[in-house]
């Protein structure tokens, strides 16, 4: 494993991602390109070579071993993660922070105000005392997320979990794996399954069950809810409403920006290449490779389809938009202002932008405000 897994790296390393993409296992193949690999590794290092350590492996079933191997770069450290079989196929591969710290918790989160239990789905988040109150269900961002929102010490889902628990909220959030088929497969069907376990919690109020949805979380919770009659209302944070590939070819060129130089200006080509299929000729056929983050055609064929905020304006429930004034990913100046333009005729939209907000809405520290912790307890509890 851990042969395989400095192999790995020197082929990325060398800049042959197409045999490295060779490794992938046909389930990969699907959501995962070369060229996504080779953004992603040109974004972490700049161009620079770098110099891997030593791997460490470890089983995480009986066929599947996760390795971990840091990376020193003078553009900054990291850790490459592959879960490898034996035969040293790869079925999954990400960049992360140097070190995996230990997440505390926020100073708004207190513990003994609730108890938490794993369910069918994930994790069930529930205040003490006695009940009805009102519930919440958690739908990540793009991409594999676990049910914390994982991104090295920060867990933003888990803040969001822990801090509303304490203010009398019932939560459930789910891991989500790596995008299926379809935006439906993706999050649709998973949610509505979590819906129904929510309806079935007695502390829960039935007749307040809300989608928290951030990201494309955000951006699919208006289908969420068209599909079941039992959800109360939205809350949207940095929720998506461009087309999703324009959002990607935005990042991108936010992220060439940091560092300009010919893997910036490939790195943009391949993602204007990728857009521009999407926004043209895209066919059931097209190979995955050609289009953002290597997901299937039939998933941008499915997006194509879906106005989030054309689909909000026609749900009659109440609805809380909350948008990070640092934002580069979801931003005020075009996401916002598509949900603002699309629901300003309708009534029982609240709207807010969270000064010094990032996309995970940090201000300052590694957890999400206190201060949006704040505003979503008081209007659950309005709004129901």
């Amino acid at each position: 494993m851990e042969a395989d897994a400095l192999e790995v790296i020197e082929l990325a390393g060398a800049g042959r991602f197409a045999e490295l993409a060779e490794r992938f296992t046909p389930r990969m193949r699907e959501v995962v390109s070369a060229e996504t690999v080779r953004v992603g590794w040109s974004v972490q290092t700049g161009g620079a070579p770098c110099t891997p350590g030593v791997p460490a492996a470890e089983a995480t079933t009986e066929d599947l071993f996760r390795v971990r191997t840091p990376v020193s770069c003078p553009a900054g450290d990291f850790v490459v993660v592959m879960s490898l079989d034996p035969a040293g196929r790869l079925h999954g591969l990400r960049l992360a922070p140097p070190a995996e710290q230990v997440w505390q918790p926020p100073r708004y989160a207190k513990p003994g105000r609730f108890t938490e239990r794993d369910t069918g789905s994930g994790t069930l988040t529930l205040p003490r005392g006695a009940g009805p109150v009102p519930a919440v269900i958690l739908l990540p961002g793009g991409g594999v997320q676990d049910r914390d929102g994982t991104h090295g010490a920060d867990k933003p889902l888990k803040d969001l979990a822990w801090g509303l628990a304490s203010r009398g909220v019932a939560v459930l959030r789910w891991d989500k794996p790596m995008p299926e088929h379809t935006l439906t497969e993706e999050y649709v069907t998973p949610a509505l399954t979590a819906v129904q376990e929510m309806c079935q919690e007695p502390t829960a109020d039935p007749d307040r069950i809300f989608l928290l949805g951030h990201s494309l979380g955000g951006k699919v919770a208006p289908r969420v809810a068209a599909a079941s009659p039992m959800i109360a209302g939205l809350v949207l944070l940095a929720a998506e409403a461009m087309p999703m590939q324009r959002s990607a070819q935005r990042v991108v060129r936010h992220l060439a920006a940091r560092d300009p130089g010919p893997a910036a200006d490939a790195m943009i080509a391949a993602a204007d290449r990728q857009v521009a299929t999407v926004d043209g000729d895209l066919g059931p056929d097209t190979p995955a490779a050609d289009l953002p983050f290597g997901f299937p055609a039939s998933y941008w064929l499915d997006l194509r389809g879906y106005d989030p905020v054309r689909t909000a304006a026609e749900f009659g429930r109440p609805m809380l938009i909350l948008q990070g004034s640092r934002d580069h990913q979801v931003t005020v100046a075009d996401d916002l202002a598509l949900w603002r333009a699309g629901l300003r005729d309708r009534k029982g939209v609240t709207i807010r932008v969270v000064r010094g907000a990032d996309h995970v809405f940090h201000r300052r520290g590694r957890h999400v405000t206190g201060a949006v912790i704040r505003r979503i307890a008081r209007w659950l509890r309005s709004a129901g």
